[in-house]
Parts: structure tokens; sequence; C-alpha cells
């Protein structure tokens, strides 16, 4: 793990050097609103000029009232991918799409897991029809599951910790080794002196900005992590092309209706595009057509036909509004889907277009067909 998160790391400094980017390591705070200041390794301060300034310093763990995490007994998804052994029993507090993600790989290695979650259902934000076949998925695999259950507090002790949750106005303790955090993330702009040059951050401490990703001050950009959305890399990556391209003159756009999010879990989840219940919302009539990867010959002969390809259309127009996917190799699949509603595809296009066989992908143009009630093999 370790080596191949330093080939990546080398690899971006091999792209500053090709592309004559200046690289200077250290921790920077805004002196004014042209002027940064930049702490090294060895304490030593430097003043740097600029023009323009964007920032991007993507956003940090949070925990509970009252819980420390230590990254040691109390752990964040960075700590949960440094663990030298495998825990006995390690508890997830959180539901979302990193604490399954973590959760799930330790349970392939071994360790029992078991997830406490606030809300009556996983992943909040999902569709929730794949939601619902996602926790039964993992439920098959062995992951336990407390639903609609509130962590109290969390005490260290010498075999790990022990968790305090209330249910139904019942408490009750939880052991275990290792206690996974993930109730959510949070801006990192601690320590930028945001206020001290002025700049607005929202409520939940997010640096606000126009659709240009221009805050109050007009040199000063904002991207990823620190604005309004969802917190993916890729989302942040086309943001940073934008601002790069609007700062050289350039027309710089980002589609936020086609941002595909994937759970790295096995089977994995993916989607882009509005929810079900998004639809119903906004009182948008849709049609809906799935394809069950248990008739999918790709998916049989692998032995992998848990989940399904969900698309969602407009009634009116035919046109593709949302696409859900759990099973394999569907964070892959998922940029077809995105393709296609980039360029405003209908089901019906993707239902003419020619699938080869056997693949997985033949799932999307099945399910495709079946927005229409014209599925071939299901």
């Amino acid at each position: 793990k370790a080596k191949g998160v330093e080939g990546l790391t080398k690899g971006i400094e091999f792209l500053f050097k090709k592309n004559k980017v200046t690289y200077i390591k250290g921790f920077g705070s805004f002196k004014d609103k042209n002027t940064i200041s930049v702490t090294d390794q060895s304490n030593n301060k430097k003043d740097y000029k600029f023009k323009n300034a964007i920032i991007a310093t993507g956003s940090v763990p949070i925990s509970l009232p009252n819980i420390e995490i230590d990254e040691k007994i109390i752990v964040s998804s960075t700590g949960a991918l440094n663990l030298t052994s495998v825990p006995k029993k390690l508890v997830v507090i959180g539901a979302g799409y990193i604490g399954l993600e973590m959760g799930s790989v330790w349970l392939r290695l071994g360790s029992e897991v078991q997830v406490v979650e606030y809300l009556d259902h996983i992943t909040p934000g999902m569709d929730r029809e794949v939601s619902d076949a996602f926790l039964k998925i993992l439920q098959k695999q062995g992951m336990q599951f407390n639903l609609s259950t509130k962590v109290i507090g969390v005490k260290k002790n010498k075999n790990g910790a022990t968790i305090t949750v209330e249910k139904n106005g019942a408490k009750s303790e939880i052991d275990c080794d290792v206690v996974l955090m993930s109730v959510g993330r949070k801006p990192n702009t601690t320590g930028l002196n945001l206020d001290k040059i002025g700049a607005k951050v929202d409520s939940k401490g997010r640096v606000e900005v126009d659709h240009k990703y221009k805050t109050n001050l007009d040199n000063i950009y904002a991207i990823g992590d620190v604005i309004v959305g969802p917190m993916l890399a890729h989302k942040a990556e086309e943001e940073g092309i934008a601002v790069a391209e609007l700062l050289s003159g350039k027309y710089g756009h980002v589609n936020y209706d086609v941002i595909p999010g994937v759970i790295y879990t096995s089977p994995e989840v993916a989607s882009v595009g509005k929810t079900e219940e998004q639809l119903k919302e906004q009182k948008i009539s849709y049609k809906v057509g799935k394809f069950p990867f248990a008739a999918n010959a790709r998916a049989k002969i692998n032995d992998e036909g848990d989940g399904f390809v969900k698309i969602l259309s407009d009634e009116k127009t035919d046109r593709v509004v949302g696409v859900h996917m759990i099973g394999p190799d569907v964070g892959n699949m998922i940029g077809e889907m995105a393709l296609a509603m980039e360029f405003g595809a209908s089901a019906e296009d993707i239902a003419r277009t020619c699938h080869a066989h056997p693949t997985l992908a033949e799932a999307i143009k099945e399910a495709a067909l079946a927005v229409d009630k014209r599925a071939i093999h299901f």
C-alpha cells in the first residue's frame, strides 16, 4: 500500500517538473490577498507574492462530540489503512461510503465487523432501492448492522474500546479492538487565515464561491472539498481544470448533473445523476428499467450474480436522468453512463447500442431495453 501511494505521489511530482510547475513544500497561510506565508519542515518561513490563488486544501475527518481520534484505537479512514494487524473485531461508526469501504476491506481480511448508524438505512443520499439491496448483500457477507442507533460515547480500555449506544431508549455496550470513526468530513481550512483576508465561509466552514469558483475576493478561488458539493477527487479535478481554463481566458464549466460516485466494496456500487427519491421530490415523471446481474452471462460464469443495473429516464423525452448499479466492476461501467448522460442520450439510444458478448456491460443495454419493458434476457 505504502509503495503504491509513494509511486502515485512521485508521479505527481514528475508532472510538476514536466510542466514547469514550482513545487513548494510546507504549510501555507494567507498574509493578505496577494501574499502567502509558507512554513517548511524546518520551521523556516518565507513569503510568496501571487496574482491569483486557488484554495484546494481538501477535507479532514470529523468525529462525534467528546470522542477523540487517536489513529490507534479510535481511527479515521487514514488510520484504518495504516493498521499493522487485522483487528479481531472492528466497529464502524457511520454507514456512509468510506465506513463501508473500510469495513468491507477488513471483513474480507478476517475481522468481525459491526456497523453503527444513526439513520434507519445505510449510504444516505443513495437511491433507496440500491441502498436496501446493498445492505442485504453486506449482511449476507457477514457484516453486522445496528441501524437507528445513537452512539453515546466511546471509552478506551486495555483490550481496545467499549462503545455505548442507544436504540429505542435502551442503552447497551459493544466491545471491540478498533473503532473506525466515519461520520463525515469537513473542509480543511484551519490555519489558512481566511478570516484575516476576509474570505467568506458558510455555516459548515465551506468557502463561498460564485459560478466561476471565485470567492468574494476578486483574485482568490476555491475548488474541491472546501466548497459546496460531493467530496470526491474527480469532482475536485474537474473544478481545478475549469478554474485553470477560466484564468487563462477560456471557458471552464462542470456539469454537476453528471458526477459519478462509486463505493469500492465487493461488489461495487456506482451511480450518476438523480435518484428515484430526488425525481419524486422534484415532481419529475420518469420510467425505470432494471436488469439483474444474475441474468448476465459474464456475471454468472464468474459467480458474481449479486446486484443489478437500474436506469431512470424522463417519461416524456426518454432522456436518461439517473443510473444506479450494484455489482461486479460497476465502478468502471458507470463511466459509459456518465458519457451517455453528458451527450443527452435517451434510454433507446443505449438500448440500440451494440454491446460485446459476453460482458458485464450487456446489463446496461438490457436495463435500457427494460425501460420500455423490452429486456431480452430477463
